[in-house]
């Protein structure tokens, strides 16, 4: 839960970087947390809950990806990929799952090293 409510202190961060583990935890919380208020909609009929939450994510789940892209070297305009149905999704995935640049790049120093993970 540490890193979910990281990302949101960060929600409009789109500088620095962010390791695998701060965009996975968030990413993995964030989906359980989309499929409980599914379920919860889907049952009491209460489907404005599940599209505020979705709106209120959707500046910080932007924010993170765009700094893991950085963390691999790539600019957040591969964001964009994502656009493209099906492929640009797959693709957003395998870049975000890449393990990030060692040493520092253009966006900032390895956050890997940064906080000791």
């Amino acid at each position: 839960m540490e890193w979910y409510l990281k990302v949101l202190r960060n929600y409009a961060t789109f500088s620095g970087r962010a390791h695998r583990r701060e965009y996975w935890m968030f990413f993995l919380i964030n989906f359980c947390i989309s499929l409980a208020l599914n379920i919860v909609a889907e049952a009491t009929g209460l489907v404005l809950l599940s599209i505020v939450y979705s709106l209120a994510v959707l500046l910080p789940t932007l924010a993170v990806t765009s700094r893991r892209l950085h963390d691999t070297g790539r600019s957040a305009w591969w964001l964009l990929i994502s656009l493209i149905p099906i492929i640009g999704m797959l693709v957003l995935l395998v870049l975000c799952a890449l393990e990030g640049d060692q040493n520092s790049n253009q966006y900032g120093s390895n956050p890997k090293l940064a906080e000791g993970v």
